[in-house]
């Protein structure tokens, strides 16, 4: 026996054997949608059904992470003189800290006697008329600011800090452990699913139809949406993902890829003695059938004609606005999207890079709510941020370098916007929030951020703990933001 079996090989033999009962078909099949073994048949008979109007107990969930750990110390500015003088100081962010002429005031509907503003690339928009963006969204009530979240095994004081009396979340300024540990809320163990994942295991009973599944990844597998039933669905902003032997023809074409094609769904179709060639093929075979429907209907004009600019992001957020369209055909009531933009480590040169990635997000993140709006589902969607940590308050020279509290957006119809929920860190070195060179302690923990969301998805207090497990370490389950 080969002592050491090829991983992929076990993998299809463990999923195989699952597939002998019907549960074990459903994860299987799952598990194959999430490797991206999907094709369009090419057959003229698949017909995209037409978008119709959500149902009014839909709701989708959209995470953004921000891969890398954003500077949000440049996302929200002290904004008073005292506190623009601070943070313009050496003492304070020194050569990173951003021009107070170039800043865009906000007003939250609460204050703790401070000013903020927002980086001035946060009204960006895909018109490049500066004045449609985030910052927009903010005003009219529609975007919510989060001060300070960051993961947490307990409540945290900087005494406690200091003295390791609390466990503290390992890693801390680890990129690979805290994107983990963000995206599980569960710091303390390892833990093999996700909150988006378990969040998706506890309301999948909403939706009629399991053909795809209600999570959808927009950039790659992840962590956050790794469930236990619910296996998340790697799409491409373009469309499903398609097997390259299937590409090209269709069933009943001559040409070399129409005969791939019937070989393959021959082969798929045929009759097996042995009861793993049969589950394997019966899986892959409803899977391609199931991705023919969703290229089928990503295919078709946008049922919207809110432009969204040719970037990575934007593309991302175009796709997941037409699913969210297409819900309805998808037999979709619930559906948990997760979408990435990379970029955010930014140690040096981190002035230019930094305005032209809040721009990005900026431009799209508006645009996106715009579609929802468009869509007539605006209030049913809710999209956050999340990032692995913030960044020191202090710069290394020309950057940033890795931290810890960050501060993250919340946009939709349904926010509670124009405001700013939590506690902004009191912003000196050293202070009574700072571990050093302002890695600020988080007064929000992921899981408050989380329950919050998850609640307005339709989870009860009572089943809060099933996916966030730790939540009752914390004072606020729900922050109100939403």
């Amino acid at each position: 026996m080969n002592p050491n079996p090829d991983p992929s090989r076990r993998k299809f033999i463990g999923a195989c054997c699952a597939a002998v009962t019907a549960t074990g078909m459903l994860s299987t099949l799952a598990q194959l949608r999430l490797m991206g073994a999907v094709a369009d048949s090419g057959s003229s008979a698949v017909t995209p059904p037409r978008a119709g109007a959500l149902p009014p107990d839909y709701k989708a969930l959209v995470c953004l992470f921000l891969a890398g750990g954003n500077d949000a110390n440049n996302m929200i500015v002290p904004f008073d003189t005292a506190g623009y003088a601070a943070y313009n100081s050496v003492g304070g962010r020194g050569a990173i800290a951003l021009p107070r002429t170039q800043l865009l005031g906000i007003t939250p509907k609460t204050s703790d006697g401070r000013e903020w503003a927002l980086h001035s690339s946060l009204n960006a928009d895909v018109a490049n008329t500066n004045n449609s963006g985030l910052k927009s969204v903010f005003d009219a009530g529609k975007m919510a600011v989060v001060a300070n979240v960051g993961t947490l095994v307990v409540p945290t004081s900087k005494a406690q800090y200091n003295a390791r009396s609390v466990p503290l979340p390992p890693q801390l300024f680890s990129h690979n452990d805290q994107q983990v540990e963000w995206q599980s809320s569960v710091p303390d163990k390892p833990f093999a699913t996700g909150w988006g994942g378990r969040l998706a295991d506890l309301t999948t009973a909403f939706n009629t139809s399991s053909n795809i599944s209600m999570s959808i990844s927009l950039n790659g597998q992840n962590s956050f949406q790794v469930g236990r039933n619910v296996v998340q669905f790697a799409v491409n902003p373009g469309g499903a993902v398609a097997l390259s032997s299937s590409s090209g023809g269709t069933a009943s074409g001559t040409n070399a890829a129409s005969i791939r094609m019937r070989t393959q769904n021959e082969l798929l179709r045929a009759q097996n003695a042995n009861l793993f060639e049969t589950a394997f093929a019966g899986m892959t075979d409803n899977a391609i059938s199931d991705s023919a429907m969703l290229s089928g209907i990503l295919s078709g004009n946008a049922p919207f004609t809110t432009a969204f600019s040719a970037s990575a992001l934007g593309q991302q957020l175009r796709t997941i606005a037409r699913l969210i369209a297409a819900a309805p055909q998808l037999g979709l009531k619930r559906q948990v999207f997760f979408a990435r933009i990379g970029g955010w480590d930014l140690h040096d040169a981190q002035l230019g890079a930094h305005a032209n990635l809040f721009a990005d997000v900026s431009r799209n993140v508006a645009a996106f709510y715009r579609a929802t709006v468009e869509l007539g589902c605006a209030d049913q969607v809710t999209t956050f941020t999340s990032s692995d940590f913030g960044r020191t308050y202090n710069t290394n020279g020309d950057g940033s370098d890795h931290g810890w509290g960050s501060h993250h957006l919340v946009v939709g119809g349904a926010v509670k916007g124009g405001d700013i929920y939590g506690q902004m860190p009191n912003l000196t070195i050293n202070g009574p929030d700072d571990t050093g060179r302002g890695r600020w302690i988080p007064t929000t923990s992921v899981d408050e951020y989380a329950a919050t969301l998850a609640t307005w998805f339709g989870v009860s207090a009572t089943n809060l703990p099933v996916v966030l497990p730790n939540i009752g370490r914390f004072a606020q389950p729900n922050l109100g933001f939403v």
